[in-house]
């Protein structure tokens, strides 16, 4: 997913969340009745190209095998964010069968609202689920051990680096030292001390909720081996590890290598920033404008690379509980996540599907594309938003908190993870 599409479907989320949460869909599973009706169903589908033409593919392929059990997409209507146009379409009654754009911070408002069918309703839900991603798949179990969202489709992500720039500021640009802090720290100096680029990377410094995804939590990923923010209704970042990762990002602002002004445009694609946080996406964007490289984020020691972990930015399918025929949109939603279909995907969008070993399941398509090998064993070890209540203001109050330390200098770092885990703590066990 594309950093700036990232930014576009955050907006307006918790406005959108906490106006749907007034509101409710039908509620609950639907019963067994419903699970096990068929007929026509309506999806949703993102409005990214790549994404439009595989999905209008897969309807196609199904339709024609099941004429009886149409299948009826769009695009996500236009609105603020995805997840403002879901709510409200929860909230009036209406929303579509499934969503091939559910983001995985919302599920636990929807699921609250009543409006997602916990795909265990299904016989086969659990262990269809957890047999196509694998141990990944309980990241994504509500509370109530349920799933209400089925692990899609990941855009894991790493450092890209414009190799003509480290060149130019005197870094190898074929192996650039960037594992370790330090390693990292020392880069960026040369970077920006030699006018290679105005900043070393250049992560949004504005205070919504999600940019912490591209920025502390990736590292935070990595330095912990894979914890996430919050792990049974308590913080974790108030942690040895968690000051390594925000007193690295504030050395970064502090010595001018990340800057503290918001950054209009791209930065990386204008030349601005040598390097940037992306995921595979980035390939296709880049590519042909940029001479890239990728690297692991980096972490304080410097972990392996096969051993490193990091953020997921995932995005998921979810079905509504106002879908009458739920016994065919789970059956939809099986064809549209077959290894047939996920390969589809891989080759239309580049994303990576949630299989358990992407790599080894298409070793044709790594092999003729082989620049998305690295993301595809990288897409082995990501990290999710935590499935917790209050998800999108736990997200804010962190992201409050880390913004005046960690970007603004104007408290210090271990006051703001201190309190920061306090209101996260008091969010998460409610």
């Amino acid at each position: 997913m594309n950093m700036k599409k990232t930014t576009t479907l955050g907006l307006g989320l918790a406005l959108a969340l906490s106006t749907a949460a007034c509101g409710g869909g039908n509620g609950g599973d639907g019963g067994s009745e419903a699970t096990s009706a068929t007929g026509p169903i309506k999806i949703w589908l993102s409005n990214n190209p790549e994404e439009l033409a595989w999905g209008n593919k897969m309807v196609e392929a199904w339709n024609k095998a099941n004429p009886d059990q149409k299948v009826t997409a769009q695009e996500i209507p236009a609105g603020k964010s995805s997840e403002e146009v879901i709510g409200a379409a929860i909230t009036a009654g209406n929303a579509p069968c499934l969503v091939f754009n559910t983001a995985p911070a919302a599920v636990p408002q929807f699921e609250k609202q009543g409006g997602l069918v916990p795909l265990d309703s299904f016989a086969d839900g659990k262990e269809y689920i957890e047999s196509r991603t694998g141990d990944a798949a309980t990241q994504y179990q509500s509370p109530d051990g349920k799933y209400y969202q089925l692990p899609w489709k990941a855009n894991p992500v790493m450092i890209f680096y414009n190799k003509d720039l480290l060149k130019k500021a005197g870094v190898d640009p074929e192996n650039p030292p960037l594992s370790t802090y330090d390693e990292f720290l020392d880069t960026s100096d040369k970077i920006v001390s030699s006018g290679a680029a105005q900043a070393a990377i250049w992560p949004a410094p504005s205070s919504e909720f999600y940019q912490s995804w591209f920025d502390f939590y990736p590292l935070y990923a990595a330095e912990t081996g894979g914890t996430q923010l919050v792990e049974d209704d308590k913080a974790t970042f108030n942690s040895t590890e968690g000051k390594a990762v925000a007193d690295f990002w504030a050395t970064m602002y502090e010595k001018g290598y990340a800057q503290k002004e918001a950054y209009k445009a791209d930065s990386f694609a204008d030349g601005k920033a040598a390097m940037a946080i992306v995921g595979p996406w980035a390939i296709a964007v880049y590519g042909d404008s940029v001479n890239w490289g990728v690297a692991p984020v980096p972490t304080s020691t410097g972990i392996a690379p096969e051993d490193t972990y990091t953020f997921s930015d995932a995005k998921n399918v979810a079905m509504y509980s106002a879908c009458k025929a739920q016994g065919t949109a789970w059956e939809v939603l099986k064809f549209a996540t077959s290894e047939e279909q996920d390969g589809a995907l891989l080759e239309e969008t580049g994303q990576m599907p949630m299989r358990e070993d992407v790599a080894s399941a298409y070793p044709d398509y790594f092999k003729a594309n082989p620049e998305y090998q690295t993301f595809a064993d990288q897409a082995a070890r990501t990290v999710e938003v935590p499935n917790v209540t209050n998800s999108i203001e736990i997200w804010q109050d962190f992201r409050d908190d880390y913004s005046k330390a960690v970007i603004f200098g104007e408290t210090d770092v271990d006051s703001a993870l201190a309190d920061a885990a306090d209101k996260v703590d008091g969010l998460a066990g409610q």
